[in-house]
């Protein structure tokens, strides 16, 4: 069963340049699984959140593309707060792990990089039906 200490911060190549920086992201190479899905948040408005399920099958690489917002991790025992702020770092999280995402700073752009595609069913929307599942 999966923990909050499974989900880890993956470092991405990141090449400087005096132009301007650019990461790499390719599947099976800087992400341990193959990208099936690619979607991002932006204009969160201030003190809202997002998140807020778990997933019961599908992986994700999570990365502040810009500025900056905190994943709260919880896997039924241990909670755990990542702070995201550097576009070359993206946190992976595992299935089985309730997310939320918090305090986004102004202009931030949340990039996920997930596992497999759309599927409602692989969702666990309700923070109860979470901790049945986990017991």
């Amino acid at each position: 069963m999966n923990t909050v200490y499974d989900c880890l911060i993956i470092e991405m190549d990141k090449h400087h340049n005096a132009l301007g920086n650019i990461t790499v992201v390719e599947n099976g190479k800087d992400v341990p699984f193959n990208i099936q899905r690619v979607y991002y948040l932006y204009d969160v408005p201030g003190g809202e959140e997002r998140g807020g399920h778990a997933h019961k099958a599908l992986r994700q690489l999570i990365v502040a593309a810009s500025g900056s917002f905190d994943v709260v991790l919880d896997d039924g025992k241990n909670k755990r707060i990542v702070s995201l702020n550097r576009p070359y770092n993206g946190l992976l999280i595992v299935p089985g792990i309730w997310r939320e995402l918090n305090n986004f700073s102004s202009g931030s752009v949340c990039l996920v990089l997930a596992s497999e595609k759309y599927d409602e069913k692989d969702y666990i929307r309700d923070y109860q039906e979470f901790l049945k599942e986990k017991k």
